[in-house]
């Protein structure tokens, strides 16, 4: 394996502190050239698709790639902005106002954002984190409950990254918030705030993303943090078991995945009378093609043509200032021990003596 080319290194430079955001990734396309680059790359990884590689590998090009890619562009068409990508959109402008709401803070950080599968890469981010000065890095994976699948391949990434690199910055990941305060109240505050414009609803359906139920027995802790979620955030809105359910989307290929599911959940509140449901997604802290389209467009005809008599989805957390807030507290807490406020940056008269003594030591730079 190659090692990269290290930046040139400048003797007297201020050490900074990089935050990494990470999500999962989006095309840079609604087009099926683009979506076929895509899916490649994300359904190439073991940590997604956990099937012997040679017979995946066979699936994927021989039938997948060719059908899927138009298909999924069609989809991501009926919900593309025009700033791109809504999962781009809304992560850039995180990434923007988590810059922000830092410094005010009075932490010196350098904030950027990468993507697990298309662009920025994770790899391109880090090198340019450290290009910048960073010797201390947190990575920040944006999924609130843990998965080998999300969480742990963002840092296979990172990892990768790192084999790569002769001179490693201090590195420091956040694995999970599923039951932070901060995470929470902000999801509670963007449902109050659903239901002082449009009334409250007989039912609250939480939708996560769903993953094979192999993934559970095999230890995976996903499944129990999705409902610790759920569980605490409508502790917080006072509800009741009977005012609201859990379910997972996103199902894939013959396999059993973790239920109960969302469409046939949809379906059969329909069939039962419900006459409302609002349908909040507190795995996704983006808007993304899995909330925009498999939500607030399929769930929404399924439960209608059930006989359901109205549909409400409530948006992710997006840019919300409370859910920004939130971030940059977990984010703080993490940095604990790290210098980063403003009384803790190196003195310039010692840092500018520290380059003259090694010029005098034979340095170039």
């Amino acid at each position: 394996m190659s090692v990269a080319k290290e930046p040139a290194y400048q003797h007297g430079q201020v050490p900074k502190t990089g935050i990494l955001l990470v999500n999962l990734g989006t095309p840079q396309s609604p087009t099926p050239a683009a979506l076929r680059r895509y899916l490649g790359q994300f359904l190439s990884d073991t940590r997604v698709v956990e099937i012997p590689p040679l017979i995946w590998k066979v699936i994927l090009h021989g039938i997948i790639l060719r059908v899927r890619p138009a298909k999924s562009a069609a989809k991501y068409a009926s919900i593309w902005m025009k700033e791109g990508s809504p999962l781009r959109v809304w992560t850039e402008k995180q990434t923007t106002l988590l810059q922000g709401f830092m410094g005010e803070q009075g932490h010196h950080v350098l904030v950027r954002h990468a993507m697990r599968y298309g662009q920025p890469s994770i790899g391109s981010q880090l090198s340019a984190l450290k290009a910048e000065g960073a010797t201390r890095i947190l990575v920040v994976p944006l999924y609130p409950q843990y998965s080998g699948a999300t969480t742990a391949s963002v840092m296979d990434e990172v990892f990768t990254w790192g084999r790569q690199t002769r001179t490693l910055p201090e590195l420091r990941h956040i694995n999970r918030f599923h039951d932070d305060p901060g995470y929470l109240e902000a999801l509670a505050e963007s449902v109050r705030a659903h239901w002082a414009s449009h009334g409250r609803a007989g039912k609250l359906l939480m939708s996560f993303h769903g993953m094979p139920e192999r993934t559970l027995h095999l230890g995976d802790p996903y499944h129990c943090e999705c409902l610790k979620t759920g569980r605490l955030l409508a502790e917080r809105l006072g509800l009741s078991a009977s005012d609201y359910v859990v379910t997972f989307q996103s199902r894939f290929g013959k396999a059993k995945w973790l239920q109960p599911y969302t469409e046939p959940t949809l379906r059969e509140l329909g069939k039962a009378g419900v006459g409302r449901v609002d349908v909040i997604c507190p795995g996704f802290v983006a808007d993304c093609i899995e909330t925009l389209e498999e939500i607030a467009m399929e769930g929404k005809q399924a439960f209608l043509s059930s006989g359901g008599q109205e549909f409400n989805y409530i948006p992710c957390l997006n840019d919300r200032l409370g859910w920004i807030q939130a971030l940059s507290q977990l984010v703080a807490k993490h940095l604990q021990g790290w210098p980063t406020m403003a009384s803790q940056q190196a003195d310039p008269a010692q840092l500018q003596r520290q380059s003259e003594l090694a010029r005098a030591a034979g340095a170039a730079n």
